[in-house]
């Protein structure tokens, strides 16, 4: 009997994989994976219209991930900052159907403004497994789309993400940018591996408190399907 239930447990898991493969993102619709968010030859975060988040899944186990957000400031809203993260590795799917993402560490990219406190944002490496309780597919009832909702490990639920793309819209799933060991360096990526500080301005962060306020203001009228 115990190898029938682990049969069943296996068949579960597979079904459930077949279901997350594709490209998922939140209503804006703005904020996806693959080369028109993260550009790995220049490694620069590229910055899109409209903040949103975006998952990838394949069906070989890789992920990818894309984050951008306002990150409003009430007690002095002229000091609105912006966050934009990238990650991507591998997914790991139990028979209980939780979720576990493992980042390739070296490859994953944080670009923070902060207005009030810097003119330049700081642009650094970002490693962060991330848990999920569980997940669900369905039709969304309102807009007729398929519809990823990811529980977090404390069992809070994430916004809502809508299929953009099947198959995936992703980065090759390799390392992408592993640490230097020698050479001449533009910048620094060596010690602790966790500070990389730009001296150029990828990202304006002028935009960035102006887009944000902008967000504060709109809050996400309309979604991007009908």
């Amino acid at each position: 009997m115990i190898w029938i239930w682990s049969l069943l447990a296996t068949v579960s898991t597979a079904i459930s994989a077949d279901e997350l493969v594709g490209t998922w993102t939140t209503k804006s619709q703005q904020v996806l994976t693959g080369p028109g968010f993260y550009d790995p030859l220049n490694d620069r975060l590229i910055e899109p219209d409209r903040t949103g988040i975006s998952y990838s899944f394949d069906a070989d186990g890789n992920y990818e991930e894309a984050f951008y957000r306002a990150l409003a400031n009430p007690t002095s809203p002229e000091c609105t900052s912006g966050i934009m993260q990238w990650q991507h590795g591998s997914y790991m799917l139990s028979a209980d159907g939780s979720l576990v993402l493992h980042p390739i560490a070296v490859d994953g990219r944080q670009l923070l403004s902060e207005p009030c406190r810097q003119d330049i944002g700081a642009y650094t490496r970002y490693n962060n497994t991330e848990h999920f309780k569980g997940f669900s597919v369905s039709i969304d009832k309102y807009h007729k789309v398929q519809r990823l909702d990811l529980t977090k490990f404390n069992g809070e639920k994430m916004q809502p993400m809508y299929l953009a793309y099947r198959p995936p819209k992703m980065l090759p799933t390799n390392t992408l940018n592993p640490v230097p060991t020698g050479g001449k360096k533009k910048r620094d990526l060596s010690g602790t591996g966790i500070h990389l500080v730009i001296k150029e301005e990828l990202i304006n962060p002028d935009r960035w408190w102006w887009f944000g306020v902008m967000m504060t203001s709109l809050g996400g009228i309309a979604f991007f399907l009908s």
